[in-house]
């Protein structure tokens, strides 16, 4: 029975789902084109992905200082800010472009890291005000919204990246066109602002304490190895799909098909965890992830990219939706603020350094755009045996104890 406060919820995930759908199209659009542009404007191919690398650095940056303004202004306020930046990162991008400078183009990118940074909480601010029986739903639902953006982002880099003379430069001012849009959109939000702390009131934990926390630490190891690993590989899919002789389109097509498969399955992922477990989701999800890479180094036919990069985003799905309702069930109120930031900040600092070094092992590791490939994929194995190590850590620990 639906309560007057998932009422209210239901609402909010109403905007946050069109958020994660119209605003979140903008990210498909970076991925798809920022290697292939980086890899025309940098002075070395071994930089090419390095536009992506900044984009993420700009979002681990800024998830700690985006999280503690939204617990003191609320989260529509964080939001807006959130769209700004992007806004600003896509018109540096753009004149990068126009001027052929490096440089402009991937300060461009990490200025758009403001934007993702803010995205990453839409699945928090989903949670906010829903009930504990509607969170897992709630959280799954925000992210099925990323199932429009997966569609329309690379159909709209279809359509623009040769819409002016210079390549992608139409992409770019699309994407400042729909940020522009989602600053009304957040007109819509009503999630209330935290009440302000009382002097000698409980804070709850101090950071250290909720790290050291079981259930905390596992969910923020599966949820930085589940998207530093989507990030590594997806980063690297279009340079590997143009160099193995296919055309742009197919690797749009690609990066759709993942993207797609990242956010799908989220209209049941919710229901999934609430009847078996986050736990048990998790685990799941890393092991599609380690068949992805599997996949992947099995051949380069067109099929193999396909198959392996639809892998990679239902693994992620599990991994980091299971992760994250992990989280939000393991932090009270008021250690949001410190305790959303903490892990985002730690998430994008994996997926930092998976970006750095999707492009080195791409484009420096032996003598082919082959050997490149296996390269990356085979650098996902260690990361896995790590999260499905802590995973069982917690899972033969009592009860009492996580």
């Amino acid at each position: 029975m639906m309560t007057q406060q998932d009422s209210l919820a239901r609402r909010n995930v109403f905007v946050l789902v069109a958020s994660q759908a119209i605003l979140g199209a903008q990210l498909p659009m970076i991925f798809i084109i920022a290697g292939l542009a980086g890899q025309s404007l940098a002075p070395n191919p071994c930089w090419a992905t390095l536009p992506i690398s900044a984009m993420v650095i700009g979002s681990m940056l800024t998830a700690t200082p985006i999280s503690a303004f939204m617990a003191k202004f609320g989260r529509r306020a964080g939001f807006i800010v959130g769209t700004l930046g992007g806004t600003l990162g896509a018109a540096i991008g753009a004149l990068g472009l126009h001027m052929g400078s490096f440089s402009l183009f991937v300060l461009g990118a990490f200025f758009s890291g403001i934007y993702m940074s803010a995205q990453g909480f839409y699945r928090f601010a989903a949670a906010d005000t829903a009930s504990d029986a509607f969170r897992p739903k709630a959280i799954s639902w925000v992210m099925a919204g990323g199932l429009l953006s997966a569609i329309v982002g690379p159909e709209l880099v279809k359509l623009t990246n040769d819409l002016m003379v210079v390549p992608f430069l139409g992409t770019y001012l699309t994407v400042i066109a729909l940020n522009f849009f989602g600053i009304f959109l957040f007109g819509l939000l009503n999630i209330p602002k935290p009440p302000a702390p009382v002097l000698g009131s409980d804070q709850g934990r101090s950071r250290a304490e909720l790290i050291r926390t079981p259930a905390i630490a596992v969910a923020v190891i599966v949820a930085t190895v589940s998207y530093a690993l989507m990030n590594l590989v997806m980063t690297s899919s279009p340079l590997a799909v143009v160099g193995c002789g296919y055309a742009k389109s197919d690797a749009a097509n690609v990066v759709m098909g993942h993207v797609l498969a990242m956010y799908a399955p989220s209209f049941v992922t919710g229901h999934i965890i609430a009847r078996f477990g986050a736990e048990k989701v998790m685990a799941v999800g890393l092991v599609i992830l380690a068949a992805a890479g599997a996949v992947a180094m099995a051949g380069v036919d067109l099929m193999n990219f396909f198959t392996a990069l639809i892998l990679l985003g239902i693994g992620w799905n599990f991994g980091f939706i299971g992760a994250t309702t992990m989280l939000t069930a393991a932090i009270q109120p008021n250690e949001r603020g410190r305790m959303q930031g903490l892990n985002d900040l730690i998430v994008f600092g994996g997926v930092t350094v998976a970006s750095f070094s999707s492009g080195g092992l791409m484009n420096c590791s032996g003598g082919s755009v082959q050997a490149g490939w296996q390269a990356v994929n085979m650098a996902m194995l260690p990361f896995l045996v790590l999260a499905g190590g802590a995973l069982i850590w917690l899972v033969l620990r009592p009860k009492e104890t996580r």
